[in-house]
């Protein structure tokens, strides 16, 4: 257990305050900027700063729900998803430089309430923890469609990294199921929809 709480340690000091690492090339990559102006900027920069603080709190869940699991196979589920997700915060981070717009600075918060938050779900069961995976999820899934609905159409590379994060956070749902995800009860996903909404409307402008 020491040596998880060592990791999970590295992890949120790597995510909140070293430069992330891609290990593939952002879906941006190759896209010319677009001559955006200056209110859109602002816009595709809020979108981005907030799906940023999705996946800060992504690295907190994914990895409060692998320290706690005695399951090896699906710590290294949750540890391989972590990873896709640290991609995904390396692209935002970069569309957030590329946009002249910074991350949010209520970061350290978000990632202490996930991890607190995966950290309970874990405990309750393995299957209990994969379904509250499989409805974040599925939240987000809805939440980047709104933004990809959103975004400044001319905006390329930031809905080309959009689209693929969606993508595989459809993937990432779907795995939790084959896992052997419970779903969710009707209460905790209406508290878990709440809360999404207080973090997103604050990240779009904090």
């Amino acid at each position: 257990m020491q040596d998880r709480l060592l990791c999970a340690a590295d992890t949120a000091l790597r995510t909140l305050f070293a430069t992330p690492r891609a290990s593939q090339p952002s879906p941006a990559s190759g896209i010319e900027e677009a001559d955006l102006s200056a209110a859109e900027k602002k816009l595709s920069g809020a979108y981005m700063r907030v799906n940023h603080v999705g996946e800060v709190c992504a690295q907190a869940l994914y990895t409060a729900q692998a320290m706690v699991t005695k399951d090896e196979r699906l710590r290294e589920h949750l540890l391989e998803a972590a990873q896709e997700e640290m991609d995904h915060l390396a692209w935002t981070h970069q569309r957030l430089q590329a946009l002249g717009e910074r991350p949010s600075i209520l970061n350290p918060l978000w990632f202490a309430g996930a991890f607190l938050i995966g950290t309970v779900a874990a405990k309750v069961s393995d299957r209990a923890s994969l379904g509250f995976v499989e409805e974040t999820e599925n939240q987000v899934s809805t939440h980047l469609q709104s933004h990809i609905d959103r975004l400044p159409p001319q905006d390329a590379a930031s809905l080309a990294v959009v689209a693929q994060m969606k993508d595989d956070e459809e993937r990432h749902a779907a795995a939790a199921v084959n896992a052997g995800a419970v779903p969710v009860p009707p209460p905790a996903k209406a508290l878990m929809q709440v809360a999404a909404k207080v973090m997103t409307t604050t990240a779009h402008y904090i």
